[in-house]
C-alpha cells in the first residue's frame, strides 16, 4: 500500500494536538491554541491594455435626432441616484458639487446613500427620477452590480415616457441597453470621477455631450484592426454585463437596425474575456455587426489559468492578439483596438443608441456622428 506522506504531514500533527488538549483536560492544565501565521498573500500583477492609445477631438456635431429636448440646458435638475452598488458619501458630494458647478440643480433620489438598501429601495430611486417632470436627467454615482435586477422590474414602458437621457457606464450598461431597445439615446461616459480624478479633456467632453455637442474622434490604429468604413447604431458598453443582457426583454442587439459594438472591461483575464466574447459569438452578436470598437481592458490579472494561448497556436501577446485569432478571421468588418473609454483613467464618452460612422485605417481609426 502506497503511503501519503503529504497526508501524514497533515493529519498526525492534528492527532497530537487533540490529544495535548485531552492530556491537559485530565490533569486540569489549559489546553493551549497553536500560533497560526497570517497567510501569505498572493501577488496578482496586473496589467492594462489600450489605456495609453492616443485620441484627439476633431471636432463637435450638434445632436440633430429625434431626441433634441433630452438634452440638458443651465437650470435643469438632474436626479443622482446609483441603481446600481453604494457610492460612498464623497462621491455623491463630488457628483453634486460637479453637476452645480455645470450650471444644473442636482437633486439627490432618497435612497442614493442608504446604509443599506433593497431593490425596491434602488428601483424606487430610478422610478421617481423617470417619472418626476422636473428631472430632465439621470446621473448615476456608480457601477458595481445590481442594474440587471432593477430592469427586471422596471415597470414597463416608463423609460419610452420619460424619455430622460441616462448617464454612466460600466453595470450601467443594462440601462443603456435598455434605453436603446426603448429607441432612446444615452451616454456612456465617466460617473462620480469626473468630478474628483477624470482628465480635463474628457470631462470637458462630457459637459458638452450633455449639452448636445457630439465629440468626433480620431485615434492611433492597431496591428491587429480590420479596415473599412461603416455606419450603425452605437451599442455595448462593459462587455461582461453587456453578456448578461443577451436574452432578456431589453437585449438590444435583437434590433434590426445596423449596429456598432463597443466593449471594455476590468479585471478580467484572458480567459474570461475570451468566454464572454464566445458567447456573443455563439448568439450571432459578433457576426451581425457592422463594426466593432474595443476599448480598455483594465487591471487584468496576468495569470490566465487553463487560457493563455498555448493551446491556440502559442501564447497570446495581448487581448487584441487573442481577439484577433480568435474572433475575427470570419468577419468583414471595421474592427478597432484601444479606444480611451472604460474604468481606466482616461474615459472619453459616447452617446450610445444613436448612428455613427466608423472608419478604420491603416494608421488610425475615427468615431464620427452621423
Amino acid at each position: 500500500m502506497k503511503h501519503d506522506c503529504k497526508r501524514s504531514r497533515i493529519i498526525i500533527p492534528f492527532l497530537a494536538l487533540v490529544l495535548c488538549a485531552s492530556l491537559c483536560a485530565s490533569c486540569g492544565m489549559p489546553a493551549f491554541a497553536p500560533e497560526r501565521s497570517a497567510p501569505e498573500e498572493e501577488t496578482v500583477i496586473k496589467i492594462s491594455e489600450g489605456v495609453d492609445t492616443a485620441c484627439e477631438i476633431t471636432g463637435y456635431v450638434p445632436y440633430s435626432g429625434a431626441y433634441g429636448d433630452a438634452f440638458l440646458s443651465d437650470g435643469d435638475a438632474v436626479a443622482v441616484i446609483s441603481p446600481s452598488s453604494l457610492p460612498t458619501r464623497e462621491q455623491v458630494d463630488a457628483t453634486v458639487a460637479g453637476l452645480q458647478s455645470w450650471g444644473y440643480v442636482p437633486v439627490e433620489g432618497a435612497h442614493v446613500c442608504d446604509a443599506e438598501r433593497t431593490l425596491e429601495d434602488c428601483l424606487s430611486d430610478l422610478v421617481w427620477a423617470l417619472e418626476d417632470p422636473e428631472i430632465k436627467a439621470v446621473f448615476c454615482v456608480r457601477g458595481g452590480y445590481g442594474a440587471s435586477e432593477v430592469m427586471a422590474v422596471m415597470p414597463e414602458g416608463l423609460i419610452e415616457t420619460a424619455g430622460k437621457l441616462i448617464i454612466g457606464y460600466s453595470d450601467i450598461t443594462v440601462f443603456h441597453s435598455a434605453w436603446t431597445d426603448a429607441g432612446l439615446p444615452s451616454v456612456h461616459c465617466s460617473m462620480a470621477a469626473t468630478f474628483m480624478d477624470l482628465p480635463a479633456a474628457c470631462a470637458d467632453a462630457e459637459k458638452r455631450l450633455l449639452r448636445g455637442e457630439i465629440p468626433a474622434y480620431r485615434c492611433a490604429g492597431s496591428q491587429y484592426a480590420l479596415g473599412g468604413s461603416t455606419e450603425g447604431i452605437l451599442i455595448g458598453g462593459n462587455l461582461a454585463t453587456f453578456t448578461s443582457v443577451l436574452g432578456t426583454a431589453h437585449d438590444c442587439s435583437k434590433m434590426e437596425k445596423p449596429y456598432i459594438l463597443f466593449f471594455e472591461d476590468v479585471e478580467e483575464d484572458l480567459q474570461h474575456i475570451h468566454r464572454y466574447l464566445t458567447i456573443l459569438k455563439n448568439e450571432g452578436v459578433l457576426d451581425g455587426a457592422s463594426g466593432i470598437v474595443f476599448g480598455e481592458w483594465t487591471d487584468m490579472p496576468v495569470q490566465t489559468g487553463d487560457y493563455g494561448g498555448d493551446s491556440r497556436g502559442g501564447a497570446f501577446t495581448s487581448v487584441a492578439d487573442m481577439i484577433s485569432r480568435e474572433f475575427l478571421a470570419d468577419l468583414d468588418v471595421p474592427v478597432a483596438f484601444g479606444f480611451p473609454a472604460g474604468h481606466g483613467e482616461v474615459n472619453y464618452p459616447l452617446l450610445m443608441g444613436e448612428e455613427i460612422r466608423h472608419t478604420v485605417s491603416e494608421d488610425s481609426f475615427t468615431l464620427e456622428p452621423v
